[in-house]
């Protein structure tokens, strides 16, 4: 997707509405979100609600995940996204089920079309299956589509979808380098 202003190169790539919406959205951030204590899930559920997104029953939500854009968010139930994650959210982020985001983790919709002399924005969603695992400090880049049940390595690069369910993946680029045992049995 290319955001608005393709052929008019000095409009500005996102709307009045949706600039003051993040505007808004930082001050309570800073106010209301960031300063609640690690056990307050249900408070943080609550406010991400209130800016439209959709979140899951017994979701943790951990008071220092920087969220770009939350009405851009779907969250599914018990699903945990740690202290120091960037949700870049310029296009829809899905979160599966019970899957886990671990710090510093950054999953990431928005890019650049480096063909443009303009530089132009772009974005894709990007989708997490349930059960899945992004370990710490991984990156996922823009249109990544990962299967249920898979691990992303720390510190890996996905460039792809990863579409093989129950498998692990690491490196950058991250490739299969596992199976995950027992996977699927009591699912």
């Amino acid at each position: 997707m290319i955001l608005q202003g393709v052929d008019s190169r000095n409009a500005p790539s996102f709307s009045l509405k949706n600039r003051v919406a993040r505007v808004l959205w930082g001050i309570v951030y800073v106010v209301f979100f960031l300063p609640t204590p690690r056990p307050c899930h249900a408070w943080r559920r609550g406010i991400l609600r209130a800016f439209g997104a959709q979140v899951g029953v017994g979701a943790h939500i951990y008071p220092r995940v920087r969220i770009w854009a939350p009405w851009n968010l779907s969250i599914g139930a018990l699903a945990g996204v740690a202290n120091g994650v960037t949700l870049y959210s310029m296009e829809k982020i899905v979160l599966g089920e019970r899957c886990v985001i671990s710090q510093g983790a950054h999953l990431c919709t928005g890019s650049h079309d480096f063909n443009d002399p303009m530089f132009q924005l772009t974005a894709q969603s990007i989708s997490i299956g349930r059960e899945a695992w992004i370990c710490a400090e991984a990156f996922i880049c823009p249109g990544a589509e990962i299967a249920e049940g898979v691990v992303v390595g720390a510190r890996s690069v996905v460039t792809r979808s990863l579409r093989e369910s129950w498998t692990v993946y690491a490196g950058m680029p991250a490739r299969k380098i596992s199976i995950r045992t027992g996977s699927g049995e009591k699912r």
